[in-house]
Protein backbone atom coordinates (compact mmCIF):
# COMPACT_ATOMS: atom_id res chain seq x y z
CA UNK A 1 0.00 0.00 0.00
CA UNK A 2 0.98 3.60 -0.51
CA UNK A 3 3.59 4.50 2.11
CA UNK A 4 5.43 7.35 0.42
CA UNK A 5 6.97 10.15 2.47
CA UNK A 6 4.85 13.32 2.25
CA UNK A 7 6.21 15.92 -0.19
CA UNK A 8 5.01 19.43 0.73
CA UNK A 9 5.00 21.88 -2.18
CA UNK A 10 4.55 25.63 -2.58
CA UNK A 11 2.99 27.33 -5.61
CA UNK A 12 3.85 30.99 -6.18
CA UNK A 13 2.74 33.42 -8.85
CA UNK A 14 5.28 33.13 -11.71
CA UNK A 15 7.10 36.19 -12.99
CA UNK A 16 6.27 35.23 -16.56
CA UNK A 17 3.27 33.73 -18.39
CA UNK A 18 2.73 30.07 -19.24
CA UNK A 19 3.54 29.67 -22.91
CA UNK A 20 3.96 26.96 -25.54
CA UNK A 21 4.13 27.07 -29.30
CA UNK A 22 1.52 25.32 -31.43
CA UNK A 23 4.28 23.33 -33.13
CA UNK A 24 5.61 21.82 -29.91
CA UNK A 25 2.72 22.28 -27.50
CA UNK A 26 2.65 19.98 -24.51
CA UNK A 27 1.19 16.57 -23.88
CA UNK A 28 -0.62 15.48 -20.78
CA UNK A 29 -0.52 11.85 -19.65
CA UNK A 30 -2.82 9.33 -21.27
CA UNK A 31 -6.46 9.14 -20.25
CA UNK A 32 -6.69 7.25 -16.96
CA UNK A 33 -10.15 5.83 -17.59
CA UNK A 34 -9.17 4.46 -21.00
CA UNK A 35 -5.82 3.16 -19.73
CA UNK A 36 -7.47 1.03 -17.03
CA UNK A 37 -9.96 -0.37 -19.50
CA UNK A 38 -7.37 -1.07 -22.20
CA UNK A 39 -5.40 -3.29 -19.81
CA UNK A 40 -8.51 -5.12 -18.59
CA UNK A 41 -9.98 -5.69 -22.04
CA UNK A 42 -6.59 -6.77 -23.36
CA UNK A 43 -6.43 -9.38 -20.59
CA UNK A 44 -9.94 -10.63 -21.48
CA UNK A 45 -9.27 -10.83 -25.23
CA UNK A 46 -7.72 -13.55 -27.36
CA UNK A 47 -4.35 -12.55 -28.83
CA UNK A 48 -1.97 -9.67 -28.15
CA UNK A 49 -3.21 -6.12 -27.62
CA UNK A 50 -0.71 -3.28 -28.17
CA UNK A 51 -1.39 -0.11 -26.18
CA UNK A 52 0.31 3.21 -26.94
CA UNK A 53 -0.01 6.32 -24.81
CA UNK A 54 -0.86 4.36 -21.66
CA UNK A 55 -0.87 6.47 -18.51
CA UNK A 56 2.10 5.16 -16.52
CA UNK A 57 0.88 6.57 -13.21
CA UNK A 58 0.55 4.56 -10.03
CA UNK A 59 -3.19 3.91 -10.44
CA UNK A 60 -2.80 2.31 -13.85
CA UNK A 61 0.32 0.37 -12.86
CA UNK A 62 -1.79 -1.22 -10.10
CA UNK A 63 -4.22 -2.42 -12.78
CA UNK A 64 -1.34 -3.81 -14.86
CA UNK A 65 -0.05 -5.71 -11.82
CA UNK A 66 -3.53 -7.07 -11.07
CA UNK A 67 -3.98 -8.39 -14.61
CA UNK A 68 -0.60 -10.13 -14.36
CA UNK A 69 -1.70 -11.69 -11.07
CA UNK A 70 -4.84 -12.96 -12.84
CA UNK A 71 -2.80 -14.75 -15.50
CA UNK A 72 -2.45 -12.26 -18.36
CA UNK A 73 0.97 -11.40 -19.75
CA UNK A 74 1.54 -7.65 -19.48
CA UNK A 75 4.87 -6.34 -20.76
CA UNK A 76 6.16 -2.82 -21.28
CA UNK A 77 8.13 -2.57 -24.51
CA UNK A 78 9.43 1.00 -24.64
CA UNK A 79 6.44 3.29 -25.32
CA UNK A 80 4.21 0.31 -26.15
CA UNK A 81 2.51 -1.98 -23.65
CA UNK A 82 1.74 -5.52 -24.82
CA UNK A 83 -1.04 -7.57 -23.24
CA UNK A 84 -1.44 -11.27 -24.11
CA UNK A 85 -4.97 -12.06 -23.00
CA UNK A 86 -6.59 -15.24 -21.71
CA UNK A 87 -10.02 -14.76 -23.26
CA UNK A 88 -13.37 -14.11 -21.57
CA UNK A 89 -13.67 -16.38 -18.53
CA UNK A 90 -10.02 -17.44 -18.77
CA UNK A 91 -8.49 -15.52 -15.85
CA UNK A 92 -6.98 -17.56 -13.00
CA UNK A 93 -7.18 -17.26 -9.23
CA UNK A 94 -4.54 -14.87 -7.87
CA UNK A 95 -2.09 -16.29 -5.34
CA UNK A 96 -2.03 -13.13 -3.22
CA UNK A 97 -4.13 -10.09 -2.28
CA UNK A 98 -4.68 -7.60 -5.13
CA UNK A 99 -3.52 -4.17 -3.92
CA UNK A 100 -5.25 -1.43 -5.93
CA UNK A 101 -3.39 1.45 -4.24
CA UNK A 102 -5.36 4.69 -4.54
CA UNK A 103 -7.48 3.70 -7.55
CA UNK A 104 -11.23 3.56 -7.08
CA UNK A 105 -11.67 3.01 -10.82
CA UNK A 106 -9.44 -0.06 -10.81
CA UNK A 107 -11.06 -1.53 -7.69
CA UNK A 108 -14.64 -1.06 -8.85
CA UNK A 109 -14.12 -2.22 -12.44
CA UNK A 110 -12.10 -5.21 -11.33
CA UNK A 111 -14.90 -6.18 -8.91
CA UNK A 112 -17.06 -6.72 -11.97
CA UNK A 113 -14.45 -8.88 -13.69
CA UNK A 114 -13.86 -10.99 -10.57
CA UNK A 115 -17.57 -11.42 -9.75
CA UNK A 116 -18.18 -13.66 -12.78
CA UNK A 117 -15.01 -15.76 -12.49
CA UNK A 118 -15.37 -18.93 -10.38
CA UNK A 119 -12.55 -18.38 -7.90
CA UNK A 120 -11.68 -16.59 -4.67
CA UNK A 121 -9.88 -13.23 -4.55
CA UNK A 122 -9.24 -10.38 -2.14
CA UNK A 123 -8.73 -6.68 -2.95
CA UNK A 124 -7.35 -3.95 -0.74
CA UNK A 125 -5.89 -0.48 -1.23
CA UNK A 126 -4.30 2.46 0.54
CA UNK A 127 -5.95 4.31 3.43
CA UNK A 128 -7.88 6.61 1.09
CA UNK A 129 -9.27 3.76 -1.03
CA UNK A 130 -10.14 1.68 2.04
CA UNK A 131 -12.42 4.53 3.16
CA UNK A 132 -14.38 4.66 -0.10
CA UNK A 133 -17.78 2.94 -0.52
CA UNK A 134 -17.99 -0.26 -2.56
CA UNK A 135 -21.59 -1.34 -1.86
CA UNK A 136 -22.82 0.67 -4.84
CA UNK A 137 -20.94 -1.92 -6.92
CA UNK A 138 -21.11 -5.09 -4.84
CA UNK A 139 -24.87 -5.00 -4.19
CA UNK A 140 -25.93 -5.08 -7.87
CA UNK A 141 -23.06 -7.43 -8.76
CA UNK A 142 -24.28 -10.00 -6.23
CA UNK A 143 -27.23 -10.70 -8.53
CA UNK A 144 -24.86 -12.65 -10.80
CA UNK A 145 -24.28 -15.17 -7.99
CA UNK A 146 -21.07 -13.75 -6.54
CA UNK A 147 -20.55 -13.33 -2.79
CA UNK A 148 -18.77 -10.35 -1.24
CA UNK A 149 -17.39 -9.94 2.27
CA UNK A 150 -16.08 -6.58 3.39
CA UNK A 151 -15.60 -4.23 6.31
CA UNK A 152 -18.54 -2.25 7.68
CA UNK A 153 -20.08 -0.01 5.05
CA UNK A 154 -18.89 -2.24 2.21
CA UNK A 155 -15.33 -0.92 2.41
CA UNK A 156 -12.06 -2.61 1.46
CA UNK A 157 -10.50 -5.05 2.06
CA UNK A 158 -13.04 -6.96 -0.03
CA UNK A 159 -13.18 -10.76 -0.40
CA UNK A 160 -14.91 -12.01 -3.55
CA UNK A 161 -16.22 -15.52 -4.20
CA UNK A 162 -16.92 -15.39 -7.90
CA UNK A 163 -20.04 -17.04 -9.33
CA UNK A 164 -19.66 -20.65 -10.51
CA UNK A 165 -22.22 -20.09 -13.24
CA UNK A 166 -22.70 -16.35 -13.52
CA UNK A 167 -26.17 -15.06 -14.27
CA UNK A 168 -26.73 -12.11 -16.62
CA UNK A 169 -27.72 -8.84 -14.96
CA UNK A 170 -30.70 -6.55 -15.51
CA UNK A 171 -30.05 -3.46 -13.42
CA UNK A 172 -30.88 0.22 -13.18
CA UNK A 173 -27.94 2.02 -11.58
CA UNK A 174 -28.72 3.86 -8.34
CA UNK A 175 -26.12 6.61 -8.91
CA UNK A 176 -24.74 8.27 -12.08
CA UNK A 177 -21.41 6.44 -12.04
CA UNK A 178 -19.42 5.16 -15.02
CA UNK A 179 -17.51 2.92 -12.60
CA UNK A 180 -20.69 1.14 -11.46
CA UNK A 181 -22.01 0.79 -15.00
CA UNK A 182 -18.68 -0.54 -16.23
CA UNK A 183 -18.39 -3.06 -13.40
CA UNK A 184 -21.82 -4.47 -14.31
CA UNK A 185 -20.93 -4.72 -18.00
CA UNK A 186 -17.58 -6.37 -17.26
CA UNK A 187 -19.38 -8.89 -15.09
CA UNK A 188 -21.88 -9.55 -17.87
CA UNK A 189 -19.10 -10.44 -20.29
CA UNK A 190 -18.71 -13.84 -18.60
CA UNK A 191 -22.43 -14.57 -18.18
CA UNK A 192 -24.62 -16.22 -20.85
CA UNK A 193 -27.46 -14.28 -22.42
CA UNK A 194 -28.11 -10.56 -22.32
CA UNK A 195 -26.93 -8.20 -19.59
CA UNK A 196 -28.91 -4.96 -19.47
CA UNK A 197 -27.83 -1.82 -17.61
CA UNK A 198 -30.01 1.28 -17.42
CA UNK A 199 -28.48 4.56 -16.27
CA UNK A 200 -30.83 7.44 -15.54
CA UNK A 201 -28.15 9.98 -16.46
CA UNK A 202 -25.53 9.44 -19.16
CA UNK A 203 -22.01 8.85 -17.86
CA UNK A 204 -18.71 8.49 -19.71
CA UNK A 205 -19.02 5.70 -22.27
CA UNK A 206 -15.43 4.48 -22.63
CA UNK A 207 -16.47 0.95 -21.65
CA UNK A 208 -19.14 0.76 -24.35
CA UNK A 209 -16.69 2.14 -26.95
CA UNK A 210 -14.02 -0.35 -25.95
CA UNK A 211 -16.42 -3.28 -25.94
CA UNK A 212 -17.19 -2.51 -29.58
CA UNK A 213 -13.49 -2.00 -30.34
CA UNK A 214 -12.74 -5.53 -29.08
CA UNK A 215 -15.65 -7.07 -30.98
CA UNK A 216 -18.41 -7.43 -28.37
CA UNK A 217 -22.09 -7.21 -29.30
CA UNK A 218 -23.29 -4.15 -27.40
CA UNK A 219 -26.12 -1.72 -28.15
CA UNK A 220 -27.10 1.60 -26.61
CA UNK A 221 -30.60 3.07 -26.62
CA UNK A 222 -31.09 6.68 -25.57
CA UNK A 223 -34.31 7.60 -23.77
CA UNK A 224 -34.22 11.27 -22.77
CA UNK A 225 -31.35 11.63 -20.29
CA UNK A 226 -31.32 7.85 -19.71
CA UNK A 227 -29.25 5.29 -21.59
CA UNK A 228 -30.04 1.58 -21.87
CA UNK A 229 -26.97 -0.58 -22.58
CA UNK A 230 -27.43 -4.19 -23.66
CA UNK A 231 -24.50 -6.63 -23.89
CA UNK A 232 -24.54 -10.18 -25.24
CA UNK A 233 -22.48 -12.27 -22.85
CA UNK A 234 -19.63 -14.72 -23.43
CA UNK A 235 -18.31 -13.24 -26.68
CA UNK A 236 -14.85 -14.02 -27.96
CA UNK A 237 -13.10 -10.69 -27.60
CA UNK A 238 -10.36 -10.26 -30.19
CA UNK A 239 -7.16 -8.39 -29.33
CA UNK A 240 -7.20 -4.86 -30.74
CA UNK A 241 -4.59 -2.13 -30.58
CA UNK A 242 -5.50 0.89 -28.45
CA UNK A 243 -4.23 4.47 -28.79
CA UNK A 244 -4.86 6.25 -25.48
CA UNK A 245 -5.63 9.98 -25.92
CA UNK A 246 -4.47 12.66 -23.50
CA UNK A 247 -6.63 12.75 -20.38
CA UNK A 248 -9.06 15.72 -20.42
CA UNK A 249 -9.12 15.64 -16.61
CA UNK A 250 -5.34 16.16 -16.60
CA UNK A 251 -5.50 18.78 -19.36
CA UNK A 252 -7.84 20.77 -17.11
CA UNK A 253 -4.97 21.91 -14.87
CA UNK A 254 -2.70 23.62 -17.43
CA UNK A 255 -5.82 24.98 -19.16
CA UNK A 256 -7.08 26.70 -16.00
CA UNK A 257 -3.57 27.90 -15.17
CA UNK A 258 -3.31 29.53 -18.60
CA UNK A 259 -6.70 31.22 -18.14
CA UNK A 260 -5.62 32.71 -14.80
CA UNK A 261 -1.99 33.80 -15.39
CA UNK A 262 -1.83 37.04 -17.45
CA UNK A 263 -0.19 36.73 -20.87
CA UNK A 264 -0.43 32.93 -20.94
CA UNK A 265 -1.14 30.84 -24.02
CA UNK A 266 -0.74 27.06 -23.96
CA UNK A 267 -1.38 24.40 -26.58
CA UNK A 268 -2.16 20.87 -25.38
CA UNK A 269 -1.89 18.20 -28.04
CA UNK A 270 -4.00 15.08 -28.54
CA UNK A 271 -6.59 15.51 -25.78
CA UNK A 272 -9.61 13.19 -25.60
CA UNK A 273 -12.82 15.03 -26.49
CA UNK A 274 -15.45 12.39 -25.72
CA UNK A 275 -18.65 14.43 -25.35
CA UNK A 276 -19.37 12.74 -22.02
CA UNK A 277 -16.05 14.04 -20.63
CA UNK A 278 -15.97 17.66 -21.80
CA UNK A 279 -18.35 19.40 -19.40
CA UNK A 280 -15.51 21.52 -18.01
CA UNK A 281 -14.63 22.89 -21.45
CA UNK A 282 -18.30 23.79 -22.04
CA UNK A 283 -18.45 25.54 -18.66
CA UNK A 284 -15.22 27.48 -19.16
CA UNK A 285 -16.49 28.74 -22.52
CA UNK A 286 -19.68 29.92 -20.79
CA UNK A 287 -17.40 31.84 -18.40
CA UNK A 288 -15.91 33.58 -21.44
CA UNK A 289 -12.71 31.55 -21.64
CA UNK A 290 -10.60 31.86 -24.77
CA UNK A 291 -10.56 28.14 -25.45
CA UNK A 292 -10.20 26.71 -28.94
CA UNK A 293 -10.25 23.15 -30.31
CA UNK A 294 -8.00 22.53 -33.28
CA UNK A 295 -7.40 19.53 -35.52
CA UNK A 296 -10.36 17.43 -34.31
CA UNK A 297 -10.06 13.77 -35.25
CA UNK A 298 -10.97 10.21 -34.21
CA UNK A 299 -8.34 7.81 -32.88
CA UNK A 300 -9.15 4.34 -31.58
CA UNK A 301 -12.88 5.07 -31.48
CA UNK A 302 -12.46 8.24 -29.38
CA UNK A 303 -12.69 11.89 -30.44
CA UNK A 304 -9.38 13.72 -30.03
CA UNK A 305 -8.17 17.27 -30.66
CA UNK A 306 -5.61 19.94 -29.76
CA UNK A 307 -6.67 22.59 -27.23
CA UNK A 308 -5.48 26.20 -27.19
CA UNK A 309 -6.12 28.15 -23.96
CA UNK A 310 -5.31 31.85 -23.44
CA UNK A 311 -5.53 34.19 -20.47
CA UNK A 312 -9.08 35.44 -19.97
CA UNK A 313 -10.96 37.61 -17.48
CA UNK A 314 -13.68 35.15 -16.50
CA UNK A 315 -17.28 35.74 -15.41
CA UNK A 316 -19.38 33.67 -12.99
CA UNK A 317 -21.88 31.09 -14.25
CA UNK A 318 -24.53 28.69 -12.95
CA UNK A 319 -23.47 25.11 -13.70
CA UNK A 320 -26.51 22.79 -14.10
CA UNK A 321 -26.63 19.49 -12.18
CA UNK A 322 -27.07 17.39 -15.33
CA UNK A 323 -23.57 18.42 -16.41
CA UNK A 324 -21.95 16.82 -13.34
CA UNK A 325 -21.31 13.33 -14.80
CA UNK A 326 -19.34 14.85 -17.69
CA UNK A 327 -16.99 16.79 -15.40
CA UNK A 328 -17.18 15.11 -12.01
CA UNK A 329 -13.39 15.10 -11.56
CA UNK A 330 -12.94 18.71 -12.65
CA UNK A 331 -15.00 20.58 -10.04
CA UNK A 332 -12.05 21.39 -7.75
CA UNK A 333 -10.10 23.08 -10.56
CA UNK A 334 -13.29 24.76 -11.83
CA UNK A 335 -13.74 26.18 -8.33
CA UNK A 336 -10.21 27.58 -8.59
CA UNK A 337 -11.16 29.31 -11.85
CA UNK A 338 -14.38 30.59 -10.26
CA UNK A 339 -12.38 32.21 -7.44
CA UNK A 340 -10.92 34.63 -10.01
CA UNK A 341 -14.15 35.14 -11.96
CA UNK A 342 -16.45 38.13 -11.49
CA UNK A 343 -19.66 37.21 -9.64
CA UNK A 344 -21.05 34.15 -7.83
CA UNK A 345 -20.52 30.79 -9.49
CA UNK A 346 -22.95 28.08 -8.40
CA UNK A 347 -22.10 24.44 -9.17
CA UNK A 348 -25.18 22.29 -8.67
CA UNK A 349 -25.71 18.63 -7.86
CA UNK A 350 -22.30 17.62 -6.54
CA UNK A 351 -23.36 14.70 -4.31
CA UNK A 352 -20.91 12.35 -6.03
CA UNK A 353 -17.97 14.52 -4.94
CA UNK A 354 -18.52 13.30 -1.39
CA UNK A 355 -17.37 9.75 -2.28
CA UNK A 356 -14.25 10.47 -4.30
CA UNK A 357 -10.66 10.07 -3.03
CA UNK A 358 -11.79 12.43 -0.27
CA UNK A 359 -15.00 14.28 0.45
CA UNK A 360 -14.09 16.55 -2.43
CA UNK A 361 -17.01 18.87 -1.89
CA UNK A 362 -15.95 19.78 1.66
CA UNK A 363 -12.25 19.66 0.79
CA UNK A 364 -12.67 21.98 -2.21
CA UNK A 365 -14.51 24.48 -0.06
CA UNK A 366 -11.75 24.29 2.56
CA UNK A 367 -9.09 24.73 -0.14
CA UNK A 368 -10.64 28.04 -1.17
CA UNK A 369 -11.53 29.28 2.31
CA UNK A 370 -8.01 28.92 3.66
CA UNK A 371 -6.86 31.10 0.75
CA UNK A 372 -9.24 33.98 1.36
CA UNK A 373 -12.05 33.01 -1.02
CA UNK A 374 -15.67 33.19 0.10
CA UNK A 375 -17.37 29.87 -0.49
CA UNK A 376 -20.49 28.11 0.77
CA UNK A 377 -22.01 24.64 0.50
CA UNK A 378 -25.81 24.59 0.18
CA UNK A 379 -27.01 21.00 0.14
CA UNK A 380 -25.13 19.45 -2.78
CA UNK A 381 -24.32 22.83 -4.38
CA UNK A 382 -21.03 24.72 -4.17
CA UNK A 383 -21.07 28.54 -4.36
CA UNK A 384 -17.88 30.50 -5.01
CA UNK A 385 -17.63 34.31 -4.81
CA UNK A 386 -15.15 36.13 -7.06
CA UNK A 387 -14.55 39.81 -7.76
CA UNK A 388 -12.53 39.41 -10.95
CA UNK A 389 -9.23 39.82 -9.10
CA UNK A 390 -6.65 37.33 -7.90
CA UNK A 391 -7.49 35.75 -4.52
CA UNK A 392 -5.26 36.51 -1.53
CA UNK A 393 -3.78 33.02 -1.14
CA UNK A 394 -1.26 32.36 1.58
CA UNK A 395 -3.03 29.26 2.86
CA UNK A 396 -1.77 25.74 3.55
CA UNK A 397 -4.07 23.13 1.96
CA UNK A 398 -4.78 19.68 3.37
CA UNK A 399 -4.99 17.38 0.34
CA UNK A 400 -6.44 14.29 2.08
CA UNK A 401 -4.38 12.00 -0.18
CA UNK A 402 -6.33 13.35 -3.17
CA UNK A 403 -4.28 14.05 -6.30
CA UNK A 404 -6.86 16.35 -7.91
CA UNK A 405 -7.15 18.52 -4.83
CA UNK A 406 -3.36 18.80 -4.71
CA UNK A 407 -3.09 19.92 -8.33
CA UNK A 408 -6.05 22.31 -8.03
CA UNK A 409 -4.47 24.01 -5.03
CA UNK A 410 -1.18 24.42 -6.90
CA UNK A 411 -2.99 25.98 -9.87
CA UNK A 412 -4.64 28.41 -7.47
CA UNK A 413 -1.21 29.39 -6.17
CA UNK A 414 -0.11 30.45 -9.65
CA UNK A 415 -2.59 33.34 -9.55
CA UNK A 416 -2.86 34.36 -5.87
CA UNK A 417 -1.19 37.36 -4.24
CA UNK A 418 0.66 35.12 -1.76
CA UNK A 419 1.98 31.58 -2.33
CA UNK A 420 -0.20 28.55 -1.63
CA UNK A 421 1.20 25.47 0.11
CA UNK A 422 -0.01 21.87 0.10
CA UNK A 423 0.79 19.19 2.66
CA UNK A 424 1.63 16.42 0.19
CA UNK A 425 2.28 16.22 -3.55
CA UNK A 426 3.24 12.54 -3.62
CA UNK A 427 -0.22 11.41 -4.74
CA UNK A 428 -0.09 13.52 -7.90
CA UNK A 429 1.83 10.69 -9.56
CA UNK A 430 -1.28 8.49 -9.41
CA UNK A 431 -2.70 10.35 -12.41
CA UNK A 432 -0.15 12.90 -13.64
CA UNK A 433 3.50 11.80 -13.54
CA UNK A 434 5.80 14.74 -14.24
CA UNK A 435 3.17 17.35 -13.37
CA UNK A 436 5.51 19.73 -11.54
CA UNK A 437 8.21 19.73 -14.23
CA UNK A 438 5.58 20.17 -16.98
CA UNK A 439 4.07 23.24 -15.30
CA UNK A 440 7.45 24.79 -14.48
CA UNK A 441 8.64 24.08 -18.02
CA UNK A 442 5.88 26.21 -19.56
CA UNK A 443 6.73 29.37 -17.62
CA UNK A 444 8.24 31.92 -20.00
CA UNK A 445 10.57 34.88 -19.63
CA UNK A 446 12.91 33.11 -17.25
CA UNK A 447 10.17 32.88 -14.67
CA UNK A 448 11.88 30.22 -12.57
CA UNK A 449 10.11 27.44 -10.73
CA UNK A 450 6.65 28.50 -9.57
CA UNK A 451 6.08 25.02 -8.09
CA UNK A 452 8.80 24.12 -5.63
CA UNK A 453 9.48 22.09 -2.52
CA UNK A 454 8.33 23.62 0.74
Amino acid sequence: MHQSTPRPLIAARPSGPLVTSHATGLRVPGDKSISHRALMFGALAVGETRITGLLEGEDVLRTAAAMRALGAEVIQDGPIWRVAGRGVGGLVEPSDVLDMGNSGTAARLLSGVLASHPFFSVMTGDASLRARPMRRVTVPLAACGARFTSRDGGRLPLAIEGARDALPLDTTTSVPSAQVKSALLLCGLNAPGLTRVVEREATRDHTENMLRHFGADVSVEVDGHARIITLRGQPELIAADVVVPGDPSSAAFPIVAALLVPGSRVVILGVGLNILRTGLFTTLREMGARLEIRNPRVEGGEKVGDIVAEYTELRAVDVPPERAPSMIDEYPVLAVAAASARGITRMRGLKELRVKESDRLAATAALLQVNGVRVEIEGDDLLVWGDGAAPKGGGHVQTHMDHRLAMSALMLGLSTESPVGIDDASFIDTSFPGFVSLVNGTIGNGGGDALRAA
